[in-house]
């Protein structure tokens, strides 16, 4: 496990009307979003990796599609420093995942179809108004970088 990466395992609820599940809740570990996004990937394709200096992001994986998460503890004061950790959500594994700043991560689409994930990140995409900077260390832009996806 990488110190401060939280794994909440969701509940889908089920009547006669269909489902629901709790994505997030405020009382469950301190955390505030400060927006969210939904995106879809496509089967084998792969987003990242890339960290973030400030904000923490909390992807939600449930379907449809299925996704390989990958996350690289790149905090020096860390007690994980250098670990890493892979794990799978989506459909068959309902998941949501708090990655905080300082780990490295990305996801691969695993299924044949597309795949969704939502994310509520605690920061606003490059800033109020979209007119700061954007948070991001872009990983998979580096031929050396030592973070891979397969």
């Amino acid at each position: 496990m990488i110190q401060d990466v939280i794994i909440k395992k969701l509940k889908k609820n089920e009547d006669a009307r269909g489902w629901l599940a709790e994505i997030y809740r405020n009382d469950e570990f301190e955390y505030t979003p400060a927006m969210s996004y939904v995106s879809a990937t496509k089967p084998g394709v792969i987003r990242g990796p890339h960290e973030h200096k400030a904000q923490s992001d909390f992807f939600v994986f449930m379907g449809p599609g299925r996704f390989r998460l990958y996350l690289w503890d790149n905090r020096a004061d860390s007690v994980s420093y250098k670990e890493k950790m892979e794990l799978e959500g989506g459909e068959d594994n309902k998941i949501a995942v708090l990655v905080p700043p300082g780990v490295a991560h990305g996801y691969k689409c695993i299924s044949d179809i597309d795949a969704w994930c939502v994310n509520l990140p605690n920061k606003l995409y490059a800033g109020v108004d979209k007119k700061g900077e954007v948070d991001e260390i872009r990983w998979e832009k580096d031929p050396a970088s030592p973070f891979k996806i397969e």
